[in-house]
């Protein structure tokens, strides 16, 4: 039977959510949007002052500011999404959440013990397995997944479970 036992933090929480929302289209088409066009009705507004009232200066900080916007939005959206993320669990949920995680394979179910308890899993609802670089997904749902980091891997071969995961979901299908 293969087993793996690994510590889920906060971080990796935030890294896999990060993640998610990098690949949603709408929201990083919202992200450009904010990024351009904000920037762009603050520099024609700092040509206004300019070519209208000859106020060089106040279209010199206009157009400061509007450069700091494009450079700054997404680093302080991601710092917002961050903040956010952490603030959607309680005190109950983030201690039934993070900490120590043994998952082990069985013949219909994927079995994890962690803090919030045991759960089985049938092989029909895993989806797919996902290496990014430092993690490993096991994908329950579309949105929803185990995040197992590579660094706090405590006992067990992640290759090889990881290996082993991909072979019963392909042959529960």
């Amino acid at each position: 039977m293969f087993e793996i036992e690994y510590e889920f933090r906060e971080q990796d929480l935030i890294h896999f959510n990060e993640l998610q929302l990098e690949r949603s289209e709408e929201i990083q088409k919202n992200i450009r949007k904010n990024r351009l066009m904000v920037p762009s009705i603050m520099m024609l507004i700092a040509g206004f002052y300019y070519y209208y009232y000859g106020q060089w200066m106040s279209a010199a900080y206009i157009g400061f500011i509007a450069v700091l916007w494009g450079i700054l939005s997404p680093r302080i959206i991601k710092l917002d999404l961050r903040r956010q993320i952490l603030t959607n669990y309680s005190y109950k949920e983030k201690a039934k959440m993070f900490g120590l995680y043994n998952l082990s394979i069985d013949k219909d179910f994927l079995i994890d013990k962690s803090p919030g308890g045991k759960h089985k899993t049938a092989w029909t609802d895993v989806l797919r397995v996902e290496y990014v670089k430092g993690y490993v997904f096991i994908y329950v749902d579309l949105t929803t997944a185990l995040v197992v980091p590579v660094e706090t891997i405590k006992s067990g071969n992640l290759e090889e479970f990881a290996e082993q995961v991909e072979k019963m979901i392909e042959r529960a299908d």
